[in-house]
């Protein structure tokens, strides 16, 4: 038998490291799991488990993360996409209350089919990250709401709370399961489609103070293998383009990001942190766990056009010029011809790039479709 190679052994290592994660959680929770009991039911060393994962957090959040993957592959286009942006919402919000626990299951696994993240952000970083998920969360349902309309405010506005809704209904879940009536949850989300908003559609008031993108005629040599989280495949970033490098606390500046970019505008969004293991699962996993349930929802045309890269190792973010990354980090460019023609750094850096004029190719638009979808 052909011996594995030191990848083969450290995959397989992993792996087993997962599954006994998984069993350890569902069990005791994640209060209340041991790494040490994690080692032993997988037959490991507690180096061992160390040399893969930084902690237990990470490892809960490898363990929901892998969930939420599986959930995506396996997500399938409904037979009949919802006719109304208040039948979409309520497909949503029965999609995402199907993870409610049942009253057969023991209180961690319940917490493991929620996705729990109760006692796991417990501190302000993660708790600052995780607010700027919500909001970001917030404008991929937005998208595919309305996938051939412009941006608006109120879209996302609406999102985010229909999003508010089912995140308490989880928390209560937890605390006292079996209170409150799902149907009645479904029934509201679809009427939030239509709750009017004071200035639903008025631009972050800082946007007038941010500083013009600035001409470039650098070098792109755009990094290989990289994941595009909506469509779960490989992709580049080799064509022309506006790609805008976001830390996971600056992750809201995505929505003013593609309101300015053009129609045509092929929008990259890759994410980066100071912080793969923790800070970055996180984001991926709730990234990943939102996309699992519109693809459920929404037709797959229907699905945000823009791209969602994790930029784990800082490829990406040292090819625009940002080395090393960091959870704040917000910069843009302009790709052309294999070229960065416009470049932009700091608060309002994407706006800034996708609102430059002088830098779309003549012809190069599609007469009639969203800002940033290329």
């Amino acid at each position: 038998m052909a011996r594995l190679t030191r990848a083969q052994q450290q995959e397989q290592t992993r792996a087993a490291v997962l599954v006994a994660a998984r069993q350890e959680f569902a069990e005791h929770g994640y209060a209340e799991a041991k790494v040490d009991r994690i080692a032993e039911r997988a037959e490991l060393t507690r180096g061992a488990v160390y040399s893969n994962f930084t902690g237990k957090r990470a490892l809960y959040l490898a363990v929901l993360l892998d969930t939420a993957e599986q959930a995506r592959a396996a997500a399938e286009p409904p037979p009949e996409p919802p006719a109304t942006a208040g039948r979409a919402l309520g497909a949503f919000a029965r999609v995402w209350l199907e993870r409610l626990p049942l009253a057969v299951d023991t209180p961690s696994s319940g917490h493991l089919q929620l996705r729990s993240l109760s006692g796991v952000v417990d501190t302000e970083p993660a708790r600052a990250a995780l607010a700027e998920l919500v909001r970001f969360e917030a404008l991929l349902l937005a998208r595919a709401l309305e996938p051939r309309a412009a941006l608006r405010t109120g879209a996302v506005r609406r999102a985010e709370l229909v999003l508010t809704l089912l995140q308490g209904a989880a928390s209560l879940a937890e605390d006292a399961p079996g209170v409150g009536d799902p149907f009645a949850l479904v029934r509201a989300a679809e009427h939030l489609a239509d709750v009017p908003l004071l200035d639903e559609d008025a631009d972050p008031p800082h946007l007038p103070f941010v500083a013009p993108a600035r001409p470039a005629r650098d070098p792109w040599t755009a990094p290989r293998g990289l994941r595009d989280e909506i469509t779960g495949r490989r992709t580049d970033l080799d064509g022309d383009g506006v790609v805008v490098v976001l830390g996971v606390r600056r992750l809201s500046a995505a929505e003013e990001a593609m309101r300015a970019a053009r129609p045509g505008d092929a929008l990259t969004f890759v994410v980066v942190t100071g912080d793969p293991a923790e800070t970055g699962r996180l984001a991926r996993l709730r990234t990943v766990d939102l996309i699992a349930c519109l693809r459920r929802v929404f037709a797959p045309g229907d699905l945000p056009r823009f791209r969602v890269v994790f930029d784990d190792d800082g490829a990406v973010a040292a090819a625009v010029g940002r080395n090393p990354a960091d959870d704040f980090t917000e910069l843009a460019v302009r790709t052309r011809d294999g070229l960065i023609v416009a470049r932009a750094d700091g608060r309002g850096a994407g706006h800034a790039v996708g609102a430059r004029e002088g830098d779309r190719r003549r012809g190069g638009t599609s007469p009639g479709r969203p800002a940033g979808e290329g």
